[in-house]
């Protein structure tokens, strides 16, 4: 089974322009992204996708292996599935360029899961993460996920699921996290087929996979890691890395 890591990147964003370019202790975010992904040793090849020539340069005048879009991509899958269209790859993974402190333990776990499915039912396997704090779970930049009882999602979005109408009734709350392993053809077919109105609305890429009938299997993960969305966030991984 080969398996590749891409790592989307662009360099404008709305909530932190160039984030992926700031310095984190002596080296650029995506960098450190990178490199975290290339020392775990879980992958074939790395590669970083991107639009802007400056991130292409950062990584590829370091040794990395980077490639440039060939045109605008609405989000970070439709990058990555323009790249890999005519590689000969079985396992995609889908590793978030904000985040500098991607370690080998969650990228296993989605890894291993199709080892395991010798029927080729799941089509892409996510991360999730048991959240408690009521703020995050209100916040609509936290993306909750629900999930069957066997761990294959049900639905995506940025408000509170479940609703809370009956309390005491042992719901939990998880958080999304943006890693993804996909076999390639459900990558490929997410490519092709158009954004339909769930996905539209809420403004979350998995929920495409839902709404064309594909099999999304979560896994529990206790590690949460930091997201660089804001320069406070920056700030916080700065202290981490000082730890």
């Amino acid at each position: 089974m080969k398996a590749i890591a891409m790592i989307p990147a662009r360099y404008a964003a709305s909530r932190f322009p160039g984030k992926l370019m700031k310095d984190l202790g002596g080296k650029t975010v995506i960098l450190r992204t990178y490199e975290a992904a290339k020392d775990t040793g879980l992958f074939d090849e790395v590669y970083v996708v991107t639009d802007s020539d400056v991130i292409y340069d950062e990584i590829t005048t370091h040794g990395g292996k980077a490639i440039m879009s060939k045109k605008e991509h609405e989000c970070g899958s439709d990058r990555i599935a323009e790249a890999v269209e005519e590689m000969d790859v079985d396992i995609v993974v889908n590793v978030q360029g904000d985040e500098p402190f991607t370690e080998k333990d969650s990228l296993q776990k989605v890894l291993e899961v199709f080892k395991t499915d010798d029927k080729k039912e799941i089509d892409l396997a996510s991360l999730m993460v048991h959240i408690t704090d009521e703020e995050e779970i209100r916040n609509p930049n936290c993306v909750k996920v629900i999930v069957d009882n066997r761990g294959f999602a049900l639905y995506f979005s940025r408000s509170v699921i479940p609703f809370p109408r009956a309390e005491n009734v042992g719901a939990k709350y998880y958080k999304h996290k943006g890693v993804y392993a996909f076999r390639k053809e459900a990558l490929m077919d997410f490519y092709r087929l158009p954004m339909l109105p769930l996905e539209a609305s809420e403004k979350i890429e998995a929920i495409r996979y839902l709404e064309y009938g594909k099999k999304i299997r979560m896994i529990e993960t206790t590690v949460q890691g930091i997201e660089i969305d804001t320069p406070e966030d920056l700030e916080r991984a700065k202290k981490q890395l000082n730890v």
